[in-house]
């Protein structure tokens, strides 16, 4: 569900990163629809674009609830002000909310270089499907189906992963997976 009308405010939370157990952890589905989850989604929204990423899961907050905002099409613009220091404008905010999403079809498959909040500095191609059918609630608690292509749909995929307890890196080979818990688990180390 799009947000209309949306205001860049809110509290910046601090992002888990792997190997966190709250990110392997299968998420809870979201029963109350009150201020409480309007405060979480404005504070995961503004995090998000502060971070700036594209899509944020509630565990990557620490929350293990099943609720993610993303937004695939916002400006982020780095600029000179006045008084010649570089600044971040961002505009053009299209946030969607999606809460206990379950993908019930489908189809087609693509490759995409994704990145993660939560494992930072890591991209690698991840094959996902092309396009897929989502059952999802909206912040009211309605039910709502959508569509969804391409960057879209990869998103989608790598957020409800997220409330699934699987970190994007558990999409790659044996090898690389290997690779990049072991060279995470030695910078954490250091």
């Amino acid at each position: 569900m799009k947000i209309e009308n949306y205001e860049l405010k809110g509290e910046s939370m601090p992002i888990i990163t792997y190997p966190n157990p709250v990110l392997s952890a299968k998420a809870a589905p979201v029963t109350g629809f009150d201020s409480q989850l309007e405060k979480l989604v404005q504070n995961m929204l503004f995090t998000m674009y502060h971070a700036p990423g594209i899509g944020l899961a509630a565990p990557q907050v620490g929350l293990s609830q099943r609720v993610f905002v993303l937004d695939i099409d916002y400006d982020r613009e780095v600029v000179t002000n006045s008084s010649g220091k570089d600044e971040v404008r961002m505009s053009n905010f299209s946030p969607m909310v999606l809460i206990n999403p379950i993908i019930t079809g489908t189809s087609g498959s693509m490759t995409y270089e994704e990145g993660c909040l939560s494992v930072p500095g890591v991209y690698e191609e991840v094959k996902r499907f092309k396009s897929i059918h989502v059952k999802y609630q909206n912040m009211k608690g309605e039910f709502l189906e959508l569509e969804a292509d391409d960057l879209l749909s990869i998103c989608i995929q790598h957020e409800n992963d997220h409330l699934d307890g699987i970190v994007f890196i558990e999409r790659l080979s044996n090898l690389k997976k290997n690779f990049y818990k072991k060279k995470i688990l030695k910078d954490k180390k250091k």
